[in-house]
């Protein structure tokens, strides 16, 4: 029986992922080159490089044989800077040659190669290739500026707060109301109202009226806006999320076809560090039936409104159950013109795997050591 491959199970996944979320038989949309960085795109940029040096160095300094190498391609240089058209360039050159270098890569240290050390990401990919392909896994690493516990706690509260303001001025207004909405054309808004329960509180919607020909109608006009207002809160998304954006699952898909090396996301939190590996990222998304549940898709206006895959941390697997957070610091940066940009450094921090759980996302079989 032939082996299959893991990037053969990563072309069959890649067939169910509905075509409305992402085509892979059309070419990738081609990038504008970004003319100006922002104070708040820079501080994104340190807090990811933190984040990426801190799994790196959570996985190098813990006794293990493997080691964790510095390969994703990136640069100091920022858009307005001169020669960053240049860098850019280059790096949407080589997402079409040979898809998106994953952040970090992960090599046996049998396999280790001591005179390229723990950073390959400024080396050309054609002289590296058949390095590469000896990696036990790749890693893209992404950042959130949450404590993903205490997230949790407060959204926890939040929802309970709201669902029983909601519920209170459901029953308000069928005591105190009933008599207004019994005429012919409010019938409907007690069945709605009737339909309200913490079961169905989640997916219910309805029209605010616009009534006010009378006190009564608007007050109980007020009550209707104030129970909308209250359901709209508890149907915000309530996890935080690995988030892939979508236009990088095909450069993703491309690299792995290139090198055949299994490829994980690892959101870390300043408290906490989850991975997901990306072949349960596209079993995932192939099911609509997790759309709402386990995910969402949505239009990040943090990330220049690039719609984004948003799948709740909590399916993926912890990969540091603590981290201690880094020191930070303000810094100056004077661009073209004299236009000045001041944003946050990190440095320092640490992350501390649960190295069982470590080695079961990357597959890596043996006991003992990592």
């Amino acid at each position: 029986m032939a082996v299959t491959s893991y990037f053969d199970r990563i072309r069959e996944l890649a067939k169910s992922v509905p075509s409305e979320l992402v085509d892979f038989e059309q070419p990738r949309d081609q990038a504008r080159t970004p003319t100006q960085a922002s104070s708040n795109f820079i501080t994104n940029k340190e807090q990811g490089d933190w984040a990426e040096t801190l799994v790196a160095r959570a996985i190098n300094e813990t006794p293990s044989n493997f080691v964790a190498v510095k390969y994703g391609k990136s640069d100091d240089l920022v858009a307005g800077e001169e020669g960053f058209d240049i860098f850019y360039q280059a790096f949407q050159d080589e997402l079409d040659a040979i898809g998106k270098r994953p952040d970090l890569l992960i090599f046996k240290k049998a396999d280790f190669d001591e005179r390229l050390s723990f950073d390959i990401s400024h080396i050309r990919h054609d002289i590296i290739t058949d390095y590469v392909k000896k990696a036990v896994a790749g890693i893209e690493v992404r950042s959130s500026a949450f404590l993903i516990d205490q997230y949790e706690k407060t959204m926890q509260s939040r929802t309970e707060r709201f669902t029983q303001i909601a519920l209170t001025t459901k029953d308000l207004i069928l005591s105190d109301f009933l008599d207004v909405l019994q005429h012919p054309s409010r019938l409907s808004y007690i069945d709605i109202l009737n339909g309200i329960t913490t079961k169905t509180i989640n997916v219910v919607d309805f029209r605010v009226p616009n009534w006010g020909s009378s006190e009564r109608l608007i007050q109980v006009k007020g009550l209707f806006k104030q129970l909308k207002a209250a359901i709209k809160e508890i149907q915000k998304r309530d996890y935080l999320s690995i988030t892939p954006k979508v236009e990088d699952l095909k450069v993703v898909y491309k690299w792995i076809e290139t090198f055949n090396v299994p490829h994980f996301y690892f959101q870390v939190f300043f408290d906490k560090v989850y991975g997901i590996s990306f072949e349960q990222i596209f079993q995932i998304i192939s099911n609509s039936d997790n759309e709402g549940i386990i995910f969402s898709v949505e239009t990040d206006t943090k990330n220049q409104n690039k719609t984004t895959i948003k799948i709740n941390s909590k399916a993926g697997t912890l990969i540091a159950s603590k981290v201690d957070e880094p020191s930070h610091k303000s810094v100056r940066k004077e661009m073209g013109r004299g236009r000045l940009l001041f944003y946050v450094t990190f440095k320092g921090g640490t992350a501390y795997l649960d190295v069982d759980n470590l080695r079961d996302i990357i597959g890596i079989q043996e006991t003992g050591l990592l």
